[in-house]
Order: structure tokens, then C-alpha cells, then sequence
């Protein structure tokens, strides 16, 4: 969850923030899961939707070299032990190409290929239209392509 929340904001402390209070609110809205999903998947929708309201509310006053940013594997972090080799340097290429991306594509790309939510969820989760999310998909795509044949 903590590899969620700082993909999203960037920032460890306010990753450590946002898995507190999402947390919290989990807690508070207990009675309101429903059991039609995993307990963790539900969980994890409430981390991402709180990490992209925190994004949104404190991203104008957030200065950041994006060429600094690189993000932070957990070693349990199943996603990224499966068949990678966390030393590569292509991972590590990828995901840098990736935070230096618009932020819009940097976040869909981070939750279509790292998150694993397909185009509707991914509108849903963003508030978007789903045309607007294929677009927004394909074009991110597009970019982290032209900037992968850059390396």
C-alpha cells in the first residue's frame, strides 16, 4: 500500500501521511464494504483515491526534480520480486522515464501497468470519461515510448 501512495504523491513522508489517513478512513467506513470484492483490493481503492486527492490539493505548492525521482520498492512488494531483477538498470530506466512524464500520463500508467486497473476503473478512480482515459492511456504510451527510444 505504502508503494501505491508514493507512486502517486512523490514523496515518502507524504506517502507515510496518506497511508495513515487512508487508513483511517478505511476504519471509519468499515461498515460500508462490501464483501463483492477482496478486503486489500477495497483498501487499496481508498489509498489510491485518497493519494490522488492529496496529490491534487497540495500539488501547487510541491517543488520536485523529477530527474531525482525514482520509485521505492519494498522488497515484499510482490508487483516488482516477480521475475525482475531490481538491480537492471532497464527497470530503473523505465520507471524514470515514467515520473518524468506528465503527471495525467505519469498516473494512468502507474495505475494500468503498475496497478494493474484496466481503462474503466482507471476513469472511475480519476473521475474521467473512459474515452477520455483510453486517450489520455494511448498517449501516455506514446510518450513513454519516445522517451524510452531516447535512452
Amino acid at each position: 500500500m505504502y508503494n501505491v501512495a508514493y507512486r502517486i504523491v512523490k514523496d515518502e513522508h507524504f506517502a507515510q501521511d496518506v497511508m495513515q489517513e487512508g487508513f483511517l478512513k478505511a476504519f471509519t467506513k468499515i461498515n460500508d464494504y462490501k464483501q463483492e470484492v477482496a478486503f486489500g483490493a477495497w483498501l487499496k481503492k481508498i489509498i489510491i483515491n485518497y493519494s490522488i486527492d492529496f496529490y491534487k490539493k497540495n500539488n501547487a505548492f510541491q517543488v520536485e526534480d523529477l530527474s531525482k525521482t525514482l520509485y521505492k520498492i519494498e522488497e515484499n512488494d510482490s508487483l516488482f520480486t516477480e521475475n525482475l531483477d531490481l538491480n537492471s538498470l532497464k527497470v530503473k530506466q523505465v520507471l524514470d522515464c515514467i515520473s518524468n512524464l506528465k503527471d495525467n500520463y505519469r498516473m494512468v500508467l502507474t495505475l494500468f501497468y503498475i496497478e494493474g486497473y484496466d481503462q474503466e476503473e482507471i476513469s472511475e478512480i480519476l473521475n474521467i470519461s473512459y474515452a477520455n482515459c483510453r486517450t489520455t492511456l494511448s498517449r501516455a504510451k506514446e510518450g513513454l515510448r519516445k522517451k524510452l527510444e531516447e535512452i
